[in-house]
């Protein structure tokens, strides 16, 4: 160890008796360590909702879908036989979708209708995988409608009740006339964001395209592929594989908005929230000139028994760099532990103040789910001991400066 380390460390637990400057050192130690652990535990709970949302937005969709240049399919039987022959799609199923206006004896809604074939729909999508009551039934022959909750709440409907769908439609003529069409409800399901269970109604295929008066052709093909992350590719080479009239779109160009808003967010809160580490930083700047101030006869005493001006400057940077070290590690430990146990923390502050954060009524996700990233925490971490280092070479460089002449003068 270091003739200048074993003095600053000296320093560092000598102030501690020091009254305000005791108090001051502790602050700044404080400060440093709210920040990190701030910081980390935010960004983990971040994570969290980034995960959560992304995994139930993705549920809710296809990997892909494929359409025609006026994004309807003919012979779509046949492209399905050749999609599903590709090696990377593990899936696929034909759809309608359309807007229409939904009604029932105590009220009308316009929402979006989605043709399906049930027994092809589920290995695409997990939409339909939580059915609350009824059944998951969509025979052709007895006109039936599948109904999120939000939207059976909303048109007062239950279990075997009818309702009717109207949507416009083109004659032979090419003239928009209205078609409608009366269902009943055989299910009601929860997609688990209310978007859908608010605004979304599954039919049997070959009803959508009578009430959208598509004859034999559907809006696309949605597509299930062995890699998430490579659907864009994949896509491409299945649409290659069709021949020219097709075009797909992948689940990142269906989310690109959502995904985006997403990352910036993240990065946003993470920039909002290092100021507090920086304000830490500044603390240690503070609270180092008046420890530099308070061992102004010291530094004098070390300039006169040889100790050269650099070797000053080493003793205080050493103490602004320990000071900064101990903040930051214990930052970290109680951050990492926060974002570990954030649930159960916010549960107990929920159950004292009798106050739910995230009511399931108004939120897709009513917990906190974390997720803790080591490139965040390393991140965190580097960026705090880089302040730290910076907040460290001012006072150092004037505990340099400081005039022993005049120090000793007044002594």
């Amino acid at each position: 160890m270091s003739v200048e380390f074993h003095i600053s460390n000296k320093y560092l637990r000598s102030s501690r008796k020091k009254g305000f400057v005791s108090f001051i050192s502790g602050v700044s130690m404080v400060g440093l360590i709210l920040a990190v652990m701030s910081l980390i535990t935010v960004l983990s709970v971040m994570n969290g909702f980034h995960e959560e949302l992304t995994n139930r937005v993705l549920n809710t969709i296809s990997h892909s879908y494929i359409t025609g240049t006026d994004d309807t399919l003919e012979n779509w039987d046949d492209l399905q036989k050749k999609i599903d022959s590709q090696d990377s799609v593990l899936a696929s199923s034909p759809f309608v979708e359309d807007f229409a206006l939904m009604t029932s004896k105590s009220a009308s809604q316009g929402v979006s209708i989605r043709g399906v074939l049930i027994d092809q729909e589920p290995s695409t999508s997990a939409l339909l995988d939580d059915i609350k009551y009824g059944s998951l039934s969509l025979n052709e022959d007895e006109s039936l409608v599948l109904l999120g909750v939000g939207l059976a709440t909303l048109m007062g409907t239950g279990i075997g009740d009818q309702i009717t769908l109207i949507a416009p439609a083109r004659n032979s003529l090419g003239a928009l006339v209205p078609i409608s069409q009366t269902f009943k409800v055989s299910g009601i399901f929860n997609a688990g964001l209310n978007d859908y269970n608010n605004g979304l109604a599954f039919i049997h295929l070959y009803d959508a395209q009578d009430l959208f008066g598509l004859g034999n052709r559907v809006s696309g093909i949605r597509l299930k592929v062995e890699d998430l992350f490579k659907a864009s590719v994949i896509t491409d080479d299945v649409v290659q594989s069709l021949g020219n009239g097709y075009y797909g779109v992948d689940w990142m160009q269906q989310q690109k908005h959502f995904i985006r808003a997403l990352n910036l967010e993240k990065q946003m809160i993470a920039i909002i929230l290092s100021l507090i580490i920086a304000v830490a930083a500044f603390n240690i700047v503070s609270m180092m000139v008046m420890v530099v101030t308070d061992k102004k006869s010291d530094i004098a005493i070390l300039r006169t028994i040889g100790m050269t001006p650099k070797r000053i400057v080493k003793i205080f940077f050493y103490q602004g760099i320990s000071i900064g070290l101990i903040g930051i590690t214990v930052g970290t430990v109680l951050g990492l532990l926060l974002a570990l146990n954030i649930e159960s923390v916010i549960s107990g502050i929920e159950s004292i103040i009798g106050f739910q954060f995230f009511p399931k009524d108004v939120f897709y996700i009513n917990r906190f789910p974390s997720k803790i990233l080591l490139s965040d925490v390393l991140s965190i971490v580097f960026g705090a001991f880089i302040l730290v280092i910076l907040a460290s070479i001012y006072p150092a460089r004037r505990a340099g400066k400081v005039n022993i002449s005049e120090v000793l003068r007044h002594e």
